[in-house]
């Protein structure tokens, strides 16, 4: 299992139960999801990109369905459903 695994659990749970366009979680949250420290890197824009070339971290979410927006101002990231939850 991968660092980051437990993030995609938690947004696969959490659009099985809701219909919202998507949550926000802090950057302390997300590391209460996974367990342990996010790298510096998170706490910038570019860590949050939805590009084709993602590491392991942007996998967790891009499979599980969102999109990420980071926010540098309040640490948060801002998880969009891409697709209407079927």
């Amino acid at each position: 299992m991968g660092k980051y695994d437990p993030l995609g659990a938690f947004l696969r749970r959490w659009r099985s139960r809701n219909s919202a366009e998507g949550l926000k979680l802090t950057l302390d949250q997300i590391e209460g999801i996974i367990r342990g420290v996010l790298p510096r890197g998170a706490g910038k824009g570019h860590w949050w990109a939805n590009d084709a070339e993602c590491g392991p971290h942007q996998r967790a979410w891009t499979d599980a369905g969102f999109a990420a927006d980071f926010d540098p101002k309040t640490e948060r990231v801002f998880f969009r459903c891409l697709s209407p939850v079927q």
